[in-house]
């Protein structure tokens, strides 16, 4: 264990990991990557690397307030290698073929995106079904070239290629939405139906709108959604679940969110009262003293009593 990477106090006063590499965890005075052996990591960094050194490097001013805005970021860089090979695609592409004139509306949402994600943010919707539907169909070029499934290399992809997966999202945002302009929002859901640990998810129940997306675009905020049998809305059951800011000092400040709520019975008012706070990284106050739980407490247990 001695000689695998690892970090203890370094120097620039913060450490980072998000499921990568651990060659940028702490800046310059991370590991470095020359000094191991190539399978310590096979599969490189992932697209939340590049963006939590961005909102990380160089701060030391942070409060609780400022870290949970660091940590719900809204771009997206994962898309930085996606969308410009996508867009000279198109504009390449004659004026004769019949994606030009079918994806110019798309294409110039698209080319005027600031790669933030919304919930309201149309431009994610698209960015999000052409990104999956390339993957799907450079999924071969990726294999055999022994790169990370969840990992799209634009050159594997050729013009048309990209062209027509854009299409193919177009087309099912149109089929399952009714409009290929529908918000991200709309699409993106958090739900909590039942105390089942594999929720019932149904477009006919209640669910929130969640604006963050999956890691697999870079962003921290991390939400892993799908489409389940029978729905055309995706929820989400993986990524953040518990997240907490706690500030050190004369005494512990902290701020935290679970994912829905802290009971299991659905007929408790804390079994869904967080999922408003989770999905739009609204933390909640953490009380550590007595005197933070005056006006607070429901109920007292005295063992024996």
């Amino acid at each position: 264990m001695d000689e695998s990477p690892h970090l203890l106090n370094p120097p620039n006063g913060r450490l980072y990991n998000s499921n990568d590499s651990p060659w940028s965890a702490a800046g310059p005075n991370s590991p470095k990557r020359a000094d191991y052996p190539a399978y310590m990591d096979r599969a490189g960094e992932n697209a939340r690397g590049p963006h939590a050194v961005r909102v990380l490097q160089g701060k030391k001013d942070f409060t609780l307030s400022s870290l949970i805005a660091a940590a719900y970021d809204s771009y997206l860089p994962g898309f930085e290698r996606l969308i410009p090979p996508l867009l000279e695609a198109w504009d390449r592409a004659p004026d004769g073929n019949p994606l030009k004139a079918k994806l110019a509306g798309p294409i110039a949402l698209l080319r005027g995106w600031d790669l933030r994600w919304s919930a309201a943010s149309v431009p994610t919707s698209v960015a999000v079904y052409y990104g999956e539907e390339l993957g799907h169909r450079v999924a071969a070029e990726r294999r055999r070239g022994g790169t990370p499934a969840d990992t799209i290399v634009p050159s594997a992809s050729l013009p048309e290629q990209r062209l027509e997966a854009l299409s193919a999202a177009v087309d099912k945002l149109a089929a399952d939405f009714g409009t290929w302009k529908t918000p991200w929002g709309e699409i993106n859901r958090f739900q909590r139906l039942t105390a089942d640990i594999v929720q019932p998810f149904n477009d006919a129940g209640p669910s929130l709108p969640v604006g963050f997306t999956s890691s697999r675009w870079g962003s921290l905020a991390s939400f892993g959604a799908r489409t389940y049998r029978g729905t055309r809305k995706r929820y989400g059951t993986s990524g953040n679940s518990f997240v907490a800011v706690v500030e050190f000092g004369d005494s512990v400040r902290a701020r935290a969110v679970t994912a829905g709520g802290e009971r299991g019975d659905p007929a408790s008012p804390h079994f869904n009262d967080q999922a408003a706070r989770y999905s739009t990284g609204d933390l909640r106050d953490v009380y550590f003293y007595p005197s933070q739980l005056k006006g607070h407490v429901e109920r007292e247990y005295h063992p024996g009593g």
